[in-house]
């Protein structure tokens, strides 16, 4: 009925991988992985890939071994992030009630959305389509009357698939569904369910609450009351980010100034074009790092008036960097803008020249370029012949 409670998860299907074999047609049918230096984690693997046992989280040189003639290629967060965005733009078009959880994934109360799009089944595919026609990714939807469920039913017919799970269907669904796949069930968590002989979603009710609280502590009725189906968690709509931020794990450590340079560079280069798509500028620019040691700092500056262009934040980060004079080699920099404040202006040719101004222009011309013809079509010149 239109009044009962709805709600949808949207979850891209191995987003970054999916995003480079886009951008590179060449790649899609090949194991792929985002991910590629010696001391990297995979951050994404594709459907090619995972046939060969290649997980997200892996290291990747344990992914080579399993999987040498696999494609790893390097994270580009600034696409993906952009991707994201043109994401969620559609979502917005069915609800303002969208909750993004991730870079790849995000709530949409569909409740009442009946009327306007027809039953679950037909909304799901109209989002998958949407997403799709404005992207050229696919996405799989899971819809349920909570929470935990959509989340776990957009899971089950992965890739470009979806899941509906109405009311009266909850409860056999959870009697099968295996523990594990609970939110927040893993770990020792799971060693304490297996040992009491919980195996099954549905096992956790024969014991009471405050059986469960005794055994997990607060988490305890929280897993009771997902076990019933329960979770009155709402969805809440997207609030701005507070920061935008790039770093790099070396292949190998380096105190190198010219380096280190060009690495601020180009992370803040990522920075700037992630600022002026969110239409926001920040006042604050950090600096991190971590030492050959894996000591960690940061070092921060605030500046009378907030920034967006590349390189306003590069200067800042690197007179950072010459502060913190680093006598140990790093094995990790990155560069970071928060405090958001004003909104940048549209440019006008009446008003008066200033120093910021033409770099910003500059900025606005480079992300037209981009925008139109992908990230390697310009570059600058510090950065021609740097391989990341």
């Amino acid at each position: 009925m239109d009044h009962d409670r709805l709600i949808a998860h949207i979850d891209m299907d191995a987003f970054f991988a999916s995003v480079e074999q886009l951008d590179h047609p060449e790649w899609r049918g090949l194991p792929l992985a985002v991910g590629d230096g010696p001391r990297s984690v995979v951050s994404a693997a594709s459907y090619e890939i995972r046939k060969f046992g290649v997980r997200s989280a892996m290291p990747v040189a344990q992914a080579r071994k399993l999987c040498p003639h696999g494609l790893f290629v390097p994270v580009r967060m600034w696409r993906y992030k952009e991707l994201s965005r043109r994401v969620m733009a559609v979502l917005q078009r069915f609800s303002p009630l969208v909750e993004q959880a991730s870079v790849d994934e995000a709530y949409l109360d569909a409740t009442g959305l009946t009327r306007l799009f027809g039953p679950p089944e037909e909304l799901a595919a109209t989002i998958r389509t949407e997403v799709f026609r404005e992207t050229g990714l696919t996405c799989s939807v899971g819809v349920a009357p909570v929470r935990f469920l959509a989340k776990i039913a957009s899971d089950y017919n992965k890739p470009d698939g979806q899941t509906i799970l109405r009311e009266p269907d909850v409860r056999a669904f959870l009697d099968q569904l295996p523990v594990q796949k609970v939110p927040g069930v893993g770990g020792r968590t799971l060693e304490v369910l297996n040992g009491l002989g919980v195996r099954l979603a549905g096992d956790v009710l024969k014991h009471p609450r405050e059986f469960w609280r005794r055994k997990l502590g607060e988490r305890g009725p929280w897993l009771y009351e997902l076990a019933q189906g329960h979770d009155d968690r709402p969805v809440t709509p997207f609030t701005p980010p507070k920061s935008s931020s790039a770093e790099n794990t070396f292949g190998r450590d380096t105190r190198d100034p010219a380096v280190l340079r060009r690495w601020l560079l180009l992370q803040s280069e990522r920075v700037g074009a992630d600022l002026r798509a969110q239409g926001v500028r920040g006042r604050t620019v950090t600096l991190k790092a971590t030492f050959a040691d894996f000591r960690k700092l940061t070092r921060s500056r605030t500046l009378a008036e907030p920034v967006d262009d590349t390189r306003s934040i590069f200067e800042t980060a690197l007179g950072l960097l010459k502060e913190l004079n680093p006598r140990q080699d790093l094995r990790l920099i990155g560069v970071g803008v928060s405090q958001f404040g004003d909104r940048p202006r549209q440019l006008s040719l009446l008003e008066p020249e200033t120093p910021a101004r033409p770099r910003t222009a500059l900025d606005s011309a480079l992300d037209a370029v981009r925008g139109r013809f992908g990230k390697g079509a310009i570059v600058r010149g510090d950065l021609l012949d740097f391989d990341e």
